[in-house]
């Protein structure tokens, strides 16, 4: 499946969904952050994914690291919450969801990186080499949360 986000667009497509996600970052112990390139939108993110029912939200972040990246994390820290109804992903079957997104901390401890369905590519980046990816507004915004290892969880 594809999906184009829109990010303060006036032409986006009115969302007609909500579901609940999360992202997390992941740091290793060099500092490098765990990212993908997506299959669906072609972009640079930091690995997440949808909460399905039965799963604590932690046991959610967990899933979807393992399931995007082949690394296993245990969750450590809350960055924030992303809802900003002017952001929406437009799915080519027809759903339009407006972010609903709370982002995590996690540190690896296990796995062997891999990619999936979801993530073309896998890899260990320096934060300083950030600059040279394509990646969308919203997660550049998780991600400099997510840096900031002192600042108080963001809520937008």
């Amino acid at each position: 499946m594809s999906r184009i986000d829109y990010f303060h667009d006036p032409d986006a497509p009115l969302a007609n969904a909500v579901v609940p996600s999360v992202t997390a970052v992941v740091m290793d112990e060099r500092g490098r952050l765990l990212m993908i390139h997506r299959t669906d939108n072609d972009l640079w993110a930091i690995p997440g994914g949808g909460h399905d029912i039965g799963e604590s939200i932690a046991e959610t972040v967990i899933r979807e690291v393992r399931e995007e990246t082949g690394i296993e994390v245990e969750v450590t820290d809350f960055v924030g919450t992303y809802t900003d109804p002017g952001h929406v992903m437009a799915y080519d079957d027809g759903e339009v969801r407006q972010q609903f997104s709370l982002c995590f901390r996690a540190r690896p401890v296990g796995g062997v990186l891999r990619t999936s369905s979801e993530s073309r590519e896998v890899r260990w980046v320096d934060p300083r080499e950030l600059d040279a990816l394509d990646i969308h507004k919203s997660i550049r915004l998780r991600i400099t949360h997510g840096l900031a290892r002192d600042a108080k969880p963001y809520i937008g």
